[in-house]
């Protein structure tokens, strides 16, 4: 009955004028025939002032080659997630993330629409914290460190591996050597990272981090490598984040979704040091160790094309691998009663241990989340429990469930006598070996019968502890 009493045009203008996204319409001219509220707030102009406009009269920063509206007319193929600066009518600089699709009907383009999210906002938010943190950090004395609270013996751990990747990172804290760390989210990466900044030599000096997830280039430009007055509306002179980490240590988390374009840039830096403001002409020399920290492998990052090869040389001088929490089983109790000796202290309760059903059972499962989700489950228990002890019935509903099904498929199926991750490495051993041994030991020719790249078959190689004698044989 609501739907007839209004029709169906004006109830879905209705809908896309209170999305909070920016919507333009323009036919195949390119002049625009929709244009909601969220757009007009972002451009500073009126919906009347823009509607049966060109793109270019309403903004005449643009051009045909750097206008998503006019780049999908002419092509007509789509563009995802595209940074775009410009100036509106009123001379305000904005910045956004577009994503432009053309319209067809039938075979014939008849025209494009755009959805923009406003980043303007986000950026003067983000120079808010860099000019706040290059207070903190101008005002503490240089005896203090500042940005990592976390050091080795923060780090629970029995397995292996990780001990092995600790004796590895201790060796490489004591130089200034690029750091590239790989692990899946929730491993653990950040805490390594402070680790070996706090037992490095630049441990008195700052340790500043960045996620460069999600950031487009110019955002990423003026964050790391600052800003000249004037080179932008606004802007102001303001040391970057590898200014403010000079003498010290500068994190990249989650490199693998910086820009391509940025990432050229970034190589400069770390070849000479010296960088350079948005706008600016004056160069400043700079002594900052760089790590990097990624959750998927480089040479993965690299086949995907999203992690250029130079720079991956360039900072793969010492790689760390942290190996995902269903490796380390065996760290499962040692970091559940580390959470709830945490948690009894954060929530002043009394709980004296935890029950062996429930450590019997965790073990079983593949924590996808890793580290971070085996402390919110702990976390989560011991919000629930009134007593002295956490029981199953503490657990989050969904784990509970995922536990007993692992313990019923138990029950049932025999033992194995390997792990799956054991017995998948010593197949690949024996596929590898056997491709060489074809190839007569050109890695070339085994990486082609494997169907790999050159570069992963020469990474498992070295994975595996395999020569190529021993693949000869």
């Amino acid at each position: 009955m609501f739907i007839e009493t209004i029709k169906r045009p004006e109830l879905l203008e209705a809908i896309i004028h209170s999305i909070d996204e920016a919507i333009h319409v323009v036919d195949a001219s390119g002049i625009t025939i929709f244009y909601n509220d969220r757009a007009a707030q972002n451009d500073g102009i009126s919906i009347h002032d823009a509607l049966g406009k060109h793109v270019l009269d309403i903004f005449p920063s643009l051009n045909k080659e750097n206008s998503t509206l006019l780049k999908v007319i002419e092509s007509g193929q789509p563009i995802y997630q595209q940074h775009q600066s410009f100036t509106n009518i009123r001379g305000k600089l904005i910045d956004t993330v577009n994503t432009t699709v053309p319209i067809y009907s039938g075979t014939k383009l008849i025209g494009a629409v755009e959805i923009a999210k406003d980043l303007s906002t986000v950026k003067q938010l983000s120079q808010k914290l860099i000019d706040l943190q290059s207070s903190v950090v101008s005002q503490q004395k240089p005896s203090l460190a500042t940005g990592a609270t976390y050091t080795w013996k923060d780090v629970i751990t029995q397995d292996e591996q990780m001990l092995n990747v600790i004796e590895r990172a201790k060796k490489a804290a004591a130089t200034s050597s690029p750091i590239m760390v790989y692990g899946e989210t929730g491993t653990g990466k950040e805490l390594v990272v402070q680790s070996i900044h706090q037992s490095s030599k630049r441990a008195k000096e700052s340790l500043i981090a960045q996620n460069c997830a999600s950031l487009p280039s110019t955002l990423l430009e003026s964050m790391l490598f600052g800003t000249k007055k004037g080179s932008y509306t606004g802007a102001v002179d303001r040391a970057g984040l590898i200014e403010l980490a000079h003498g010290g240590t500068l994190f990249l988390d989650e490199l693998n979704t910086m820009p391509l374009d940025f990432q050229s840039k970034l190589l400069r830096v770390l070849e000479d040091g010296l960088i350079r403001r948005l706008g600016g002409s004056q160069s400043y020399q700079t002594d900052v160790r760089f790590i990097v920290a990624l959750n998927e492998h480089p040479h993965v990052c690299m086949e995907k094309g999203i992690l250029r090869r130079d720079l991956y040389y360039r900072l793969n001088v010492c790689l760390l691998e942290i190996p995902p929490l269903r490796e380390r089983k065996a760290d499962i109790p040692l970091l559940m009663e580390h959470f709830r000796k945490k948690y009894n202290y954060t929530f002043q309760k009394l709980v004296t241990h935890i029950d062996e059903d429930v450590l019997k059972l965790s073990s079983r499962y593949s924590w996808p989340g890793n580290v971070r989700e085996l402390e919110h489950v702990v976390e989560y228990a011991m919000m629930m429990t009134e007593g002295d002890a956490i029981h199953l019935d503490h657990l989050p509903a969904y784990l509970k469930q995922e536990l007993m099904k692992h313990s019923s498929v138990k029950r049932e199926q025999p033992e194995r006598k390997h792990s799956l991750r054991k017995t998948l490495e010593e197949t690949e051993r024996t596929l590898i070996k056997e491709a060489i041994q074809e190839a007569k030991g050109n890695v070339l020719q085994a990486a082609k019968r494997l169907e790999i790249p050159r570069q992963t078959l020469q990474y498992k190689l070295q994975k595996l502890h395999i020569t190529y004698e021993e693949g000869r044989t």
